[in-house]
């Protein structure tokens, strides 16, 4: 088992992908869905602030860490598309791979790289910089950001998600 593979897609595989448009990932740069994440962290928070016994400062930790899990697993961990008609073009590759075709620093990918951020900085402002808070959503907030790092581009740590040659999924 190594460390770290790379996917790499082979060339029908490529030419499949850029001859129709991914429904999958398009939505992302669709009229009103930049809002639709920030109202999702609203209820998030609302959900965790209105629950009895729970303090404020852990709502923001919660919040924080629902909201990076939620996205880690969205956009990071499951592979393929949901839709049959892609016939297997993006099988191998997560969501954040198939946004805008893989191009980084697009202003979708810079905007879902700095609502982690925002977020991380508002919890630990509200948590009043405490030291286990703000480690829990360092921790958090580290694990979504360096999956969306460039470097990190079809690269499978411990073989996680890395496509069986000779399987289907």
């Amino acid at each position: 088992m190594t460390l770290a593979s790379v996917y790499k897609t082979d060339y029908v595989q490529s030419l499949d992908q850029h001859s129709q448009t991914n429904l999958n990932s398009s939505w992302v740069n669709a009229k009103g869905a930049w809002m639709t994440n920030f109202i999702l962290i609203f209820f998030i928070k609302f959900f965790f602030g209105i629950i009895p016994g729970i303090s404020p400062e852990l709502s923001w930790t919660l919040t924080t860490l629902t909201y990076n899990i939620g996205s880690y697993i969205m956009f990071h961990a499951v592979t393929g598309v949901p839709f049959e008609f892609t016939q297997g073009a993006y099988d191998g590759i997560t969501l954040w791979e198939q946004i805008d075709g893989g191009v980084q620093f697009t202003a979708t990918r810079k905007y879902l790289t700095t609502v982690p951020v925002v977020l991380f900085l508002l919890s630990t402002h509200y948590t009043h910089y405490a030291p286990f808070a703000f480690f829990v959503n360092f921790a958090a907030t580290a694990i979504n950001l360096i999956a969306k790092l460039p470097a990190m581009h079809q690269v499978r740590l411990f073989n996680i998600n890395q496509k069986v040659e000779g399987t289907t999924d």
